[in-house]
């Protein structure tokens, strides 16, 4: 391999000491060059425009110029170039982390401490990991298009949220949807979920892989953009209509009991946690298979996969994302290929095909 062919990378980072390790675990793969590092948001936007990366790292809180911001402008230049966001693994940075996705970042990852730089070297695989996939996925017209949809559900969530406690309270459990995904999950379902009705006679149950103080920041992200409530799960929840509920990063989210009452067991240990496969087979034992629908979108390995093979034998209804839209066709792909997927659609089309499962008799 030549170094014309390596990806070249951008690191951005107001720490000296976060920026040589980083450098240090890009440096770990033949495939990655990094050419160059920035120390605030104001030195990013020059290092892009005299080195032209393929990807650039960004660190969110910086002086003279935050990686929000920063960010903004290099996407207004270079509207292709992916940023992969190095958010601190708190509420604070889980808000702006989101906030970065909206506006068109690829994809983060969490720094297991905030304080100690040491600690980036825990997630080194999976930057290695994101830093390829957003050289590889880096699609465009997806971006381009999540960032329009943003602007649209922005507008329309002010209208729509006079509304929500209309249907939030209803009674009766219908049905169940269970949604996994994982890598590209946050933009994705920022475009899935607004577009579900009130009335939604079934309850959401949204499995995104993400570490557990980023979920409760994501609910309230998501309830913000939704026509019906998103809140975070907690032991005790009882399913209802028209409501949606995130599990909890660290935890598996299980059901029991004809009502539906959500449970939150830490076993069994999973490589996610949440794990789908986990929600999915524990929903179906529940409700049995024509009551529940399962859906799974963007995300690396097959997380899912089986449990939407059980789902549609058992009768249930499964959608699964199509390869054009898909951050990452892996889970998805999975289910595809072993018989777990009964409707295949793009992203900006699965909104209306669990509305469709939903209504099925």
């Amino acid at each position: 391999m030549t170094l014309t062919d390596k990806i070249k990378v951008l690191i951005v980072d107001d720490s000296a000491l976060m920026r040589k390790a980083l450098k240090e675990i890009m440096m770990t793969d033949p495939s990655i060059e990094v050419v160059g590092t920035a120390r605030n948001g104001q030195d990013a936007i020059e290092k892009v425009h005299d080195l032209k990366p393929d990807v650039v790292t960004m660190d969110i809180n910086m002086p003279v110029m935050d990686g929000l911001t920063s960010m903004q402008y290099i996407l207004s230049d270079y509207p292709e170039m992916p940023v992969l966001m190095v958010s601190s693994l708190t509420e604070e940075g889980a808000l702006t982390t989101f906030e970065a996705l909206e506006l068109g970042a690829f994809d983060y990852v969490a720094k297991p401490s905030g304080t100690v730089s040491s600690d980036i070297y825990i997630v080194g695989r999976e930057l290695i990991e994101k830093v390829k996939l957003a050289y590889k996925s880096a699609n465009r017209k997806s971006i381009n298009y999540r960032m329009q949809r943003s602007n649209n559900l922005s507008g329309q969530k002010k209208t729509e949220s006079m509304k929500k406690q209309d249907f939030a309270m209803n009674n009766e459990l219908s049905k169940v949807v269970v949604i996994g995904i994982s890598t590209g999950g946050p933009s994705t379902l920022m475009e899935v979920l607004p577009m579900l009705p009130q009335d939604l006679q079934a309850a959401i149950i949204i499995i995104q892989h993400m570490p557990p103080y980023f979920t409760s920041s994501f609910a309230k992200r998501l309830d913000a953009a939704c026509r019906i409530p998103i809140r975070e799960a907690k032991a005790g929840d009882v399913l209802r209509n028209g409501i949606g509920y995130v599990a909890p990063g660290g935890y598996q989210l299980v059901v029991r009991g004809e009502n539906g009452t959500i449970r939150l067991p830490t076993t069994p240990k999973t490589v996610f946690m949440p794990s789908v496969n986990v929600t999915m087979e524990a929903v179906l034992d529940t409700f049995g298979g024509k009551n529940v629908i399962g859906v799974l979108m963007t995300g690396m390995g097959d997380d899912g996969a089986d449990a939407m093979v059980k789902i549609r034998k058992a009768g249930g209804i499964t959608i699964a994302e199509d390869e054009s839209t898909a951050v990452v066709f892996g889970m998805p792909r999975e289910a595809i290929e072993r018989g777990g997927a009964e409707i295949v659609v793009p992203s900006y089309r699965i909104a209306d095909e669990i509305i469709k499962a939903v209504r099925r008799v």
